[in-house]
């Protein structure tokens, strides 16, 4: 868990900014949305297939438009 250590001649909400950052850092956030829902493993493959299928689509339009500057 994130954590500080505040100095004397702080402010909150400077410590606060600190803290805030720090959360977004350690990606608490995100996790916790993530676990927010449980999700069986074929949702799980379902994302994943889905992902993979956007990587592979970007990675073919970069490939055809760095082919097209040639």
């Amino acid at each position: 868990m994130p954590g500080i250590k505040m100095r004397e001649n702080e402010s909150f909400d400077e410590g606060y900014r600190k803290f805030k950052k720090q959360a977004d850092r350690n990606l608490v956030v995100t996790e916790c949305r993530a676990r927010r829902f449980f999700e069986s493993n074929t949702e799980k493959r379902k994302k994943q297939k889905i992902n993979a299928k956007k990587k592979m689509l970007k990675r073919l339009y970069m490939l055809r438009r760095y082919e097209s500057r040639l």
